[in-house]
C-alpha cells in the first residue's frame, strides 16, 4: 500500500509524463520511447528510428493509420541523435531542444519570446510553440507548417509570405531511409503569374504552370477526378500560396510528396482500402520534363516525337530537328508586323512560363487581346482564370514562349501572336481546334477511308522527305571527295561494284517504322575510304567501327556488322529503333543507319577518345584518367542508367554494361553505347527471362548467368563492377591478386572489410584523389554488386549516393562472381576481339572473401 502511494506520488510529481497528451510544458520532457498524440488522435509526434546504426529523428506520423511509417514533418532531419537517451524539452532560455544528455544539444529552435512556452501536436498536423493559457488566438510563436520537410498535408501553405520573406517549400528525403536534407526541391516563384518549380539542386526539371482558376496549367488532372478536394490557391499583397483541403467526412486522407528520386506524388489513403495510392504524379512523361523542346515549340507525346512547331512557325535548325532534337526550338516563317498581326488559338495547352509575365485582375479576354496587340513586345495572351468554363483576368508575355505543351483534355486556350500571312495559311497548327479534331479522332477511331489514306501519305511524304533532305547533304560533294576518275562513280566493297548511281531504296529489312535517316552504302564506303585498315577504329565479336568523313566535314563512327555476328538482324533492328528513340547527354548519338545488299550498319556521332577500356587498361594511357575524371566518368555512368531505367519514354534494361561500351568524348564524359541486347520493359513490368542468356563474363550478374533472370538490377550490378574497374584500373575478368584466390569483387570487398578499402586505388594515381570519394564510390560500387538482387540499390538511389557528401551508406554484403576469368587477359590494346557473345550455359560460383 506505501508502495503505490509513493509510486503515484512519484508520477504526479514527475517532470516525465507517461500518459497520452498533445502538450509538453517547459516543466516536462519527451524521451525517446515517449509521443505526444493530437486532441482527437490523428496525429503523433516522436522520436523514431532510420538507418543501421540506429539514428533517431523527432517526426510526425498519422496515429490512425497503424505501422504506417509515413512521416509528415521531420524536425532534426540533418542532425539526427545517436543515442537512445535522447529528450525533447525547453531548455533554460524558453528555446526547444533536442539533446542527447544534459549537455550535449543536437538540435533546437532559436527565438522563442514566450514566458512560459507551451509545444502542442494539433489536430491539423502542425506542431506549434505557444504561451501558456493562448488556446485560440492563433498567434503561434513557431509552427511546423511554416517549416516543412518532404510533405504538404491539408491546411498547410506552399509558398511565401511576402511581409516576413518567408518561403515554405518541399525538400525530399536524401534517400529511401535517409531523411536528411536531399537533392530535390518544390518552391514556388512568385513573380509575374506564380508558379511552382522542382529542383535537382539549382537546375530546374520541372514547372506546375501558372495557376489557371481550379488547378494549375500543367497538371489538368487537379480540374477532374479530384474526389471532393478543394484546391486553393492565393495571390495577395501579404502572402502567394497554394494548399488544399480534404472532402467533407473526415473518412479519406491526402498528401503531396517530393519523393527522394525526385518525383511530385499525390497519395490518397481510402479506409476501404487499407493502403496509399498514387493517383497523380509529376514527371510522368518526357513532356514533364522542364524546356525538353526549345522556345516556341509545342510537346506533345502523342506523336514519334515529342516537339513540335504550331502553325505559321518551323525549326530554328532543320539538321538537328530531323535527328529528333528540338532544344533548339522554333522561329517564326513570316516577322511581325505589328499594325497588322493576329492572334493563332492553341487549345488544351500547358501556358508558357510565366514568371516573367503581366497579370491584370480586371481585364477581360476580349481587353486582353487589345491590350496585347497595342504593344509590339507581347507575344502571346490568355485568361488568368477559367472557373467551370467561365474565363476572367489577363495574363500575356512578351518575351519567348518557353515549355508549352498540349493535352488531349484538360488544358486552356492560349493566343500565340502571329503574322497576318501565315495566320491566313491553308492547314492546321499544333494545338488549333481543327488539329485537336484530328488527334483525337485518331485516338479514338480511323473516321473514314479519306483520313487513313492522308495519315498513311503524310507518313510517306515525312519520309522521303528526311531520306531527300539527307542523302542531298550526303551527295552534294561525292564527286570532289572521290576524284573526278571513274571510280568516283564506282567501287569495289566485299568483291561488288556499288555504282553512286544505283538505286537501294527498297533494301531496307523492314527498317521504315524507325523513321530514323537511311544512309546509302555509297556515302559510307567513300566516307571511310572504302573501310580502309587505316580508318579502323576497332573490332569485336559484333564487327568492325570505322572512322568516316560525311561530305560536309561531319565525322562519325561507322558500326559495320560482320555476317558472322552474334547480333543478327533482329539485334540489329532492335538497336536502331531503341536508341533512334533516346535523348540524353550520357547517352550515345544515333545519327542514322544503313541497310543495303547484305550490309547492316549503324552511323553514330564520332567520339574523339573512344571507349573507356582504351584508357583504362592501356598500361601507358591510363595515367590519363586521374581521380576526378574517373569521378566523374562513374557519376555519368549513373545518369545514363538512371536515364534508361526510369526517366526515358521506356523502361530499358541493358544487359551488356561494360568498359567497351562506354565511349568518352573530348572532354572525357561518358557516353553509354551499344543497344544490340537491350530490352524494352513495359508498364509494371519488372524483371524478364530468357533461354538466351546475352552479355560477358565478368559483368554479368548471378541470377542473369545462371537461370536467365534479367532486370534493371542486373544492369546495377555490371554498373557495380565498372565501378570497381574504374577505381582499380584493372579487369574484374582476368583480376588476380598475389594467392591467386579472389577476382576483383572479392578482394575489393575483403579490403572494405579490413580497413583497406582505398589499397585497392589504380597505382598510377599516386596521391592525388579524395579519400572520402574514393572509399564512397567503393562501397556504392559493392552495394551494386551484392550476390542477391533485392539488396542492391536502384540507380536512383546510386546517383543520390554518389552525389551527397553527407548521405549514410548502407553496409554492402557478400558479392556474387560469375567464374570464367583468365589471369593473361590484362591489356585491352591487343588485337583479341571484343567478348560479347551468347552463353547458353554457364557455371556460377559464389566465392565467399576469405
Amino acid at each position: 500500500m506505501k508502495f503505490t502511494i509513493l509510486a503515484i506520488l512519484l508520477l504526479w510529481f514527475s517532470p516525465v509524463f507517461s500518459a497520452p497528451t498533445d502538450t509538453l510544458t517547459s516543466t516536462q520532457s519527451l524521451s525517446s520511447n515517449q509521443t505526444l498524440i493530437s486532441a482527437t488522435g490523428k496525429f503523433e509526434l516522436g522520436f523514431f528510428t532510420q538507418q543501421n546504426p540506429k539514428k533517431y529523428y523527432l517526426g510526425i506520423w498519422y496515429k490512425d493509420i497503424p505501422s504506417d511509417n509515413v512521416y509528415v514533418w521531420v524536425g532534426n532531419r540533418d542532425a539526427p541523435s545517436l543515442s537512445d537517451s535522447c529528450t525533447l524539452k525547453f531548455d533554460d532560455q524558453g528555446n526547444l531542444v533536442i539533446s542527447d544528455d544534459q549537455s550535449h544539444i543536437r538540435w533546437q529552435i532559436n527565438g522563442s519570446t514566450a514566458k512560459n512556452p507551451v509545444l502542442q501536436l494539433l489536430d491539423s498536423g502542425n506542431l506549434v510553440i505557444r504561451e501558456a493559457g493562448d488556446t485560440g488566438s492563433g498567434g503561434y510563436l513557431w509552427q511546423s507548417f511554416d517549416h516543412p520537410t518532404d510533405t504538404l498535408i491539408p491546411g498547410q501553405k506552399l509558398g511565401w509570405n511576402l511581409k516576413t520573406g518567408l518561403d515554405r517549400f518541399l525538400t525530399s528525403w536524401a534517400g529511401p531511409d535517409d531523411p536528411g536534407t536531399g537533392n530535390y526541391s518544390f518552391k514556388m516563384d512568385y513573380h509575374g503569374d506564380p508558379e511552382i518549380y522542382m529542383r535537382y539542386g539549382d537546375r530546374i526539371i520541372y514547372r506546375s504552370g501558372p495557376w489557371v482558376g481550379q488547378r494549375f496549367s500543367g497538371v489538368p488532372e487537379m480540374a477532374t477526378g479530384n474526389n471532393g478536394f478543394n484546391f486553393t490557391f492565393y495571390r495577395g499583397p501579404d502572402e502567394v500560396y497554394y494548399t488544399f483541403e480534404l472532402p467533407p467526412g473526415g473518412e479519406v486522407k491526402s498528401r503531396l510528396l517530393v519523393t527522394f528520386d525526385g518525383y511530385l506524388s499525390r497519395f490518397t489513403w481510402v479506409p476501404n482500402t487499407r493502403q496509399w495510392t498514387r493517383y497523380w504524379y509529376a514527371r510522368a512523361d518526357d513532356c514533364d520534363t522542364y524546356r525538353v523542346c526549345g522556345p516556341y515549340t509545342v510537346c506533345n507525346t502523342s506523336g514519334f516525337f515529342d516537339c513540335q512547331c504550331p502553325q505559321g512557325f518551323e525549326p530554328k535548325n532543320p539538321q538537328d530537328w530531323d535527328l529528333r532534337d528540338g532544344s533548339s526550338g522554333c522561329v517564326r516563317k513570316t516577322e511581325l508586323d505589328c499594325g497588322k498581326d493576329g492572334f493563332l488559338k492553341l487549345v488544351n495547352m500547358k501556358l508558357p512560363e510565366s514568371t516573367t509575365a503581366f497579370v491584370d485582375e480586371g481585364l477581360n479576354l476580349n481587353q486582353c487581346r487589345d491590350m496585347c496587340k497595342r504593344n509590339c513586345s507581347c507575344t502571346a495572351y490568355a485568361n488568368l482564370n477559367v472557373v467551370q468554363g467561365v474565363g476572367n483576368g489577363c495574363v500575356y508575355w512578351t518575351d519567348n514562349l518557353t515549355d508549352m505543351r498540349d493535352y488531349v483534355q484538360g488544358g486552356q486556350d492560349l493566343y500565340i501572336r502571329l503574322a497576318a500571312s501565315d495566320l491566313g495559311s491553308q492547314g492546321s497548327g499544333i494545338g488549333s481546334d481543327s488539329a485537336k479534331k484530328i488527334v483525337m479522332g485518331i485516338g479514338i477511331a480511323i473516321a473514314s477511308i479519306v483520313l487513313l489514306a492522308g495519315i498513311i501519305a503524310l507518313i510517306i511524304l515525312r519520309r522521303k522527305k528526311a531520306q531527300t533532305l539527307f542523302r542531298r547533304r550526303l551527295g552534294e560533294t561525292r564527286a570532289s571527295r572521290a576524284g573526278t576518275t571513274e571510280r568516283s562513280q564506282e567501287i569495289l566493297i566485299s568483291g561488288q561494284i556499288i555504282s553512286s548511281k544505283r538505286d537501294y531504296s527498297g533494301e531496307t529489312n523492314n527498317l521504315e517504322d524507325v523513321e530514323l535517316p537511311i544512309f546509302d552504302l555509297y556515302t559510307m564506303a567513300v566516307a571511310t575510304n572504302n573501310f580502309d585498315d587505316a580508318t579502323k577504329l576497332g573490332q569485336g565479336g559484333f564487327g568492325r567501327v570505322y572512322k568516316g568523313v560525311l561530305p560536309d566535314g561531319q565525322e562519325i563512327a561507322v558500326k559495320r556488322l560482320s555476317k558472322e555476328s552474334g547480333q543478327g538482324v533482329e539485334e540489329f533492328k532492335n538497336e536502331v529503333r531503341l536508341i533512334a528513340k533516346l535523348q540524353h547527354r550520357n547517352l550515345v548519338r544515333l545519327l542514322g543507319c544503313c541497310v543495303e545488299m547484305d550490309e547492316k550498319m549503324l552511323i553514330y556521332e564520332y567520339l574523339k577518345n573512344r571507349s573507356l577500356d582504351a584508357f583504362l587498361f592501356h598500361d601507358e594511357r591510363k595515367s590519363l584518367l586521374n581521380w576526378q575524371t574517373r569521378f566523374n566518368i562513374i557519376c555519368g555512368i549513373a545518369r545514363g542508367l538512371l536515364y534508361l531505367h526510369q526517366d526515358s519514354r521506356y523502361r530499358i534494361v541493358h544487359r551488356d554494361m561494360k568498359a567497351s561500351n562506354i565511349l568518352l568524348d573530348g572532354e572525357m564524359n561518358p557516353k553509354i553505347s551499344d543497344f544490340g541486347m537491350a530490352r524494352i520493359f513495359g508498364g509494371d513490368q519488372t524483371e524478364g527471362n530468357t533461354r538466351r542468356v546475352v552479355g560477358t563474363y565478368g559483368y554479368m550478374a548471378p541470377e542473369y548467368a545462371m537461370d536467365g533472370l534479367f532486370s534493371v538490377k542486373s544492369d546495377v550490378f555490371s554498373f557495380g563492377v565498372l565501378v570497381l574497374e574504374i577505381i582499380s584500373g584493372t579487369k574484374n575478368r582476368g583480376f588476380y591478386n598475389s594467392d591467386h584466390e579472389l577476382h576483383l569483387l572479392g578482394y575489393s570487398w575483403k579490403l572494405w572489410k579490413e580497413g583497406k578499402g582505398t589499397e585497392i586505388l589504380d597505382k598510377v594515381m599516386g596521391d592525388s584523389y579524395s579519400v572520402h570519394e574514393v572509399l564512397r564510390c567503393l562501397q556504392v560500387g559493392l552495394l551494386c554488386v551484392q550476390e542477391r538482387a533485392e539488396d542492391r540499390p536502384t540507380m536512383a538511389s546510386v546517383v543520390l549516393m554518389l552525389g551527397s557528401e553527407s548521405a549514410s551508406l548502407p553496409q554492402p554484403r557478400l558479392p556474387g562472381f560469375c567464374m570464367g576469368w583468365n589471369p593473361t587477359e590484362t591489356d585491352s590494346s591487343s588485337s583479341k576481339q571484343d567478348e560479347s557473345f551468347t552463353v547458353n550455359q554457364v557455371t556460377v560460383t559464389m566465392l565467399n572473401a576469405r
